[in-house]
């Protein structure tokens, strides 16, 4: 491993990297954003996304996960002092040994692959970092083709995102648009394509529960706003509006939680209908 540079005091670029964990507008001007943490960083790598910078703690003995990275990732590599390490790594009680800087990805619909079976998730306007990570998580872990983000909201490359994915945001599709009807035009051309997706809305005053739905076939579901739900002109487009039977006290779910059930709806009914179609054998008993 060759060091290009050491930075040990709050120069220019340290100034850079503290404002891509701060200032959306600077990450996108710059393309790209700082990656803390293990997992994120591993999946950042494993998946093929272009690793500009690997920050190191200059003054730690580095784990055998930080040494092999450092050695095998094509990027600059930089030691920084450990007080700023610390700094940059977001948590009070310790110093990351290692932090990426990383090029933000295109935000383009034809990122998310399309095809009979996919399960695409729309999050409308979300205004919580954290909701669109754990969202991001959850659509990952139940097999959705991808996630996109419309409408004014908050940064799925804000660190509370990316460290609410736990690295899932590296492993799928994650697009950003202004408005639904870029979505929309997007489907229109799927349809085109001969691939029957339908647009579901999730809203608790829908007329199917999201159990009694066919979410086996291809499918964009909505996931409205966590104060005002779905917006007028997602209403309008969808096809069908599911709700959540809900039995306690409580008045509504948490728009990331919502979105977690139907995707694990979705996710069993695909399952099902994958060993339906293909049912396990036993033995015949001897005669």
């Amino acid at each position: 491993m060759t060091v290009v540079l050491r930075v040990s005091g709050r120069n220019a670029r340290f100034q850079q990297w503290e404002a891509l964990l701060a200032n959306r507008t600077k990450r996108q001007r710059r393309g790209e954003f700082l990656v803390q943490g293990v997992r994120p960083i591993s999946m950042a790598a494993e998946y093929g996304w272009e690793i500009r910078e690997l920050l190191y703690d200059a003054g730690a003995q580095l784990s055998g996960w930080a040494r092999d990275t450092l050695d095998t990732v094509p990027a600059e590599k930089i030691a920084v002092a450990h007080d700023l390490m610390h700094d940059l790594g977001g948590k009070a009680d310790t110093v990351p040994e290692l932090l990426a800087v990383v090029a933000l990805p295109d935000d383009d619909l034809h990122r998310i692959p399309a095809g009979p079976a996919m399960h695409t998730v729309v999050f409308d306007r979300p205004t919580s970092p954290g909701n669109i990570g754990t969202l991001v998580r959850s659509a990952d872990a139940f097999g959705a083709s991808g996630v996109i983000i419309t409408g004014h909201a908050a940064d799925v490359y804000d660190p509370k995102a990316v460290r609410a994915s736990t690295g899932s945001l590296f492993a799928l599709p994650v697009v950003r648009v202004p408005a639904h009807q870029a979505v929309l035009s997007w489907v229109a051309g799927i349809r085109a394509d001969g691939i029957g997706i339908t647009v579901v809305g999730t809203d608790e005053r829908g007329a199917v529960d999201a159990a009694e739905y066919d979410f086996t076939r291809p499918t964009l579901t909505v996931i409205g706003n966590e104060t005002t739900g779905l917006s007028a002109g997602w209403r309008e487009v969808c096809d069908q509006l599911v709700r959540i039977p809900m039995f306690g006290s409580a008045s509504s779910l948490n728009a990331a939680t919502a979105a977690t059930v139907v995707l694990y709806e979705s996710a069993r009914q695909r399952t099902a209908g994958r060993t339906a179609e293909n049912p396990v054998r036993t033995a015949e008993p001897n005669p």
